[in-house]
């Protein structure tokens, strides 16, 4: 996983980061004007847009603007990390299982360690444990900001896996959210959702294109997975897992391809930053602030995210180093990992998200929303503290895989392996 990409994967990863990044920024900009307008005189008028309801009722749909944003944007975004995750099942570097192992192994434990973290601090303290998966989830844009800040060197194949790791750890808190999170299943329209999935499945198998079947259908099925009762952006995975990946005969892109080049600006560069905008106001007061260091509730869920999370990944990635056939690349070290895994710590919107689901209580979901923002925080301190350390090292990888002393638009180090 850690090793040389090949150019035609690599050129792919390369393309989706440097959108992912800028996208990042974007929501980096979203959420701090977020908590600005949100702590501001002009609180009440957040709260009135944020609150204002539209829609279909007589569907179900008559939505609060935060919901859309929550429930329907943010859709395209695990619509596009779907796409992302099955071309690297199909095509990509995690084609073969020794080199998926790494990451999936990575973020499995970085979501149960964090998790066990919590339950660990809240059962010593007496505190509840409703609040167990908030740390579990790791903020993939808000990732690649901060490596973006920092302006690292990171090797290609390096970042490959902080992305896959993200998509994976995404995924899985959005299965905790529809298993243990989900209340007042409506089967009928679970049922309905499931045949559209088997209809959006065979016009794939048997080469049916075109927007205005898939479009509608698409629609369709989020509308019934959302009146369902699970979490709506289950849609936008399972849809981005059934595009095809592989090109027929003749083809100059897949299906995947061509929706993942349409949706991913849109999602990185509007869905995630508007989510961020209508979830990430919250009102912080100082006895908030105060209190997450000494309440068991938020402090379970700033060592989930800041040791959980880090102890989690690393070990999980040695782990499956040492007793599988996946080896880390012998040029990197695993201070590299250690770093990402810091990185990881940062859960932010998702977290948010099951932080609300698990304390609908405004008084104490207060102090779970500061912990979130207070862990995201030290996270981000710590990694950019220990990336930093080996920045040195990441711009001399960085310059030898860029390195085009002929000047044919290939860098040389792949010409030389081939």
């Amino acid at each position: 996983m850690f090793g040389l990409l090949p150019w035609p994967e690599r050129v792919e990863v390369a393309r989706a980061l440097r959108t992912e990044t800028v996208g990042g920024l974007v929501l980096l900009a979203a959420a701090v004007v977020a908590l600005v307008w949100a702590n501001s005189p002009w609180s009440g008028t957040y709260e009135r847009v944020r609150d204002f309801h539209f829609g279909v009722a007589a569907l179900g749909l008559d939505l609060s603007v935060q919901h859309w944003t929550a429930d329907g944007l943010l859709t395209v975004f695990f619509l596009v990390a779907g796409i992302e995750l099955k071309r690297e099942l199909v095509v990509g570097e995690l084609r073969t299982a020794a080199t998926a192992v790494l990451p999936v192994v990575a973020a499995v434990c970085g979501m149960g360690v964090p998790a066990a973290f919590y339950l660990a601090t809240t059962g010593l303290a007496g505190g509840s444990r409703s609040g167990w998966a908030v740390p579990m989830a790791t903020d993939i844009a808000f990732a690649l900001a901060v490596l973006a800040v920092l302006s690292t060197h990171l090797p290609s194949a390096l970042r490959a896996f902080l992305l896959t790791l993200a998509v994976v750890d995404d995924l899985g808190a959005i299965l905790v959210i529809a298993f243990f999170f989900s209340s007042g299943l409506n089967l009928v329209a679970l049922g309905g959702a499931l045949v559209g999935l088997v209809v959006f499945y065979l016009l794939q198998r048997f080469r049916v294109g075109g927007w205005w079947w898939n479009v509608p259908l698409g629609v369709v099925i989020w509308a019934l997975m959302y009146n369902g009762g699970i979490h709506a952006t289950v849609a936008g995975v399972a849809m981005g897992l059934i595009l095809r990946t592989r090109r027929d005969q003749g083809e100059a892109v897949s299906p995947a391809e061509r929706v993942e080049h349409l949706l991913r600006p849109f999602s990185a560069g509007v869905a995630v930053p508007l989510f961020a905008l209508f979830a990430a106001g919250v009102g912080i007061s100082a006895s908030a602030l105060g209190e997450v260091f000494t309440r068991p509730e938020p402090l379970g869920v700033i060592l989930g995210l800041v040791v959980g999370k880090t102890v989690g990944i690393f070990a999980g990635t040695y782990l499956a180093a040492r007793f599988t056939r996946a080896r880390l690349n012998p040029d990197l070290a695993w201070g590299d990992v250690f770093g990402l895994a810091a990185l990881a710590g940062i859960g932010f919107t998702v977290a948010l998200l099951i932080g609300e689901l698990a304390f609908p209580d405004p008084a104490a979901g207060e102090h779970i929303k500061a912990a979130v923002l207070v862990g995201s925080l030290i996270a981000a301190a710590l990694a950019a503290l220990l990336l930093k350390r080996r920045n040195g090292v990441y711009r001399r990888l960085s310059e030898a895989e860029d390195r085009d002393e002929d000047a044919d638009g290939i860098p040389d180090i792949y010409q030389h392996h081939s």
